[in-house]
């Protein structure tokens, strides 16, 4: 069984991947409009646009609205389907990069936050497991007297 200190800090965990793989993916989905952040497009395999037939403009604001939505999703009551998405969204993202044999550097930070999607995935099971079952816990103040 969890102690309350434990329990703590895995919420504060949960809580802080959570609006990580929420806000983000929001603000970088929004981003593909507007190209503040940066020029997507320098970051779109060159051979996306001649498979697919789109303008690069075009990829760019469908993988905004997909990072949108996925950020939502985060956010909502589907957290660990929403962490999925973005685990297999940065996936996708690197193995662009890599394919590319350009910002291996980026490819490997998705890859990285892929595996912090996961855990997020996993922290939330763990919260819907403990969500289940009648929590006890014994301060030690209380196991001492």
């Amino acid at each position: 069984m969890q102690t309350t200190d434990s329990t703590n800090r895995l919420d504060v965990t949960w809580w802080a991947l959570r609006i990580l793989f929420g806000a983000v993916p929001i603000v970088a989905g929004l981003d593909k409009y507007f190209n503040l952040l940066t020029n997507w497009e320098e970051y779109l395999n060159p051979l996306l646009p001649s498979i697919s037939h789109l303008a690069p403009a075009a990829i760019m604001h469908v993988v905004g609205v997909v990072e949108i939505a996925a950020g939502v999703i985060v956010l909502s009551h589907w957290v660990r389907p929403g962490a999925y998405i973005v685990m297999a969204w940065l996936i996708c993202i690197a193995l662009n990069l890599l394919l590319m044999g350009k910002f291996l550097d980026v490819a490997v930070r998705d890859l990285g936050l892929a595996v912090a999607a996961f855990s997020l995935a996993q922290l939330s099971a763990m919260r819907v497991e403990d969500s289940g079952r009648i929590k006890v816990a014994i301060s030690p103040a209380a196991a001492r007297s």
